[in-house]
């Protein structure tokens, strides 16, 4: 197992675009903590984005993964690119004549989706507690590690996201058209839950029911977005006469439908490449 994960990070680290790709990930996750941190003085409207309670415990936890969870496309860009540049520059041919087999292959690149999982969730882990202590009102260890569930949420929702990416960058062949297809599927799933809510289940919650199964919506529910729970915006709705009844934890369900995902792709991606004459 170490041996193959070595085999990837090697040819990751000796490829610069998806080194400085995997560097500008990691940077921007970093300097989403530093804007956030910073007060806005813009005449008459002034605002601290931390006072908001934004780095409050145990909300910091819901609100960090989800942010750095729009930025993984930057992985997953690494991800079909690695891929990909295994038929581009001939390595998968010559890592099976030199005896690996395609199962021992896809397990080496499946323990890197792990691995980029692992080191993302970290790194959003130790920097909401070093955020997390620097502004929270609430520093009480019950309340800093309750809702840790969201931690998992992400580590999940990166595992299932990458290895669709790895089985796209199998199908295709091409980053560039593996990542086209993603954007396609991600506007179809669109579409299909449009028509679901507003034409066919417009005043039941049927549409929502049916859509939790497909990829990328599966993956979706899993961190809901975390703005509305603040309470300068329950305040706002409350005074305008919205009741937000909106469901934020973190479902056992979804967790166990991207699970799902995650070994429906991989399996998908080790009988393509069996069946594939290489």
């Amino acid at each position: 197992m170490k041996r193959l994960l070595s085999i990837e990070l090697q040819k990751i680290w000796k490829n610069k675009a998806s080194r400085v790709l995997t560097l500008t990930y990691f940077i921007l996750l970093t300097f989403i903590a530093l804007i956030a941190s910073i007060k806005f003085d813009l005449g008459i409207f002034k605002f601290h984005l931390a006072e908001m309670g934004i780095f409050n415990f145990p909300f910091i936890w819901h609100f960090n993964t989800y942010i750095a969870a729009i930025l993984k496309l930057f992985l997953a860009i690494v991800i079909v690119s690695m891929m990909a540049n295994e038929y581009s520059y001939g390595t998968l041919k010559q890592n099976l004549i030199d005896g690996m087999s395609k199962a021992e292959f896809i397990q080496s690149k499946f323990l890197t989706v792990v691995l980029f999982a692992s080191v993302s969730t970290i790194f959003i882990f130790i920097m909401s507690l070093i955020l997390g202590f620097s502004f929270s009102s609430y520093t009480e260890f019950s309340i800093v590690f309750s809702d840790l569930e969201y931690v998992l949420a992400y580590f999940v929702k990166l595992v299932g996201f990458f290895s669709f990416c790895l089985f796209l960058g199998i199908l295709v062949k091409r980053s560039a058209f593996a990542l086209g297809f993603l954007m396609v599927w991600n506007i179809i799933e669109g579409i299909v839950k449009g028509i679901l809510t507003f034409k066919i289940f417009p005043e039941s919650t049927t549409a929502a029911s049916i859509m939790q199964f497909f990829p990328l919506e599966s993956m979706s529910n899993l961190i809901i977005e975390p703005f509305t729970r603040l309470s300068v915006v329950k305040n706002l709705g409350t005074q305008i006469g919205l009741d937000n009844v909106k469901k934020y934890d973190v479902e056992l369900s979804s967790l166990i439908i991207v699970l799902c995902w995650t070994v429906i792709f991989i399996f998908l991606s080790h009988r393509l490449l069996k069946n594939r004459d290489l």
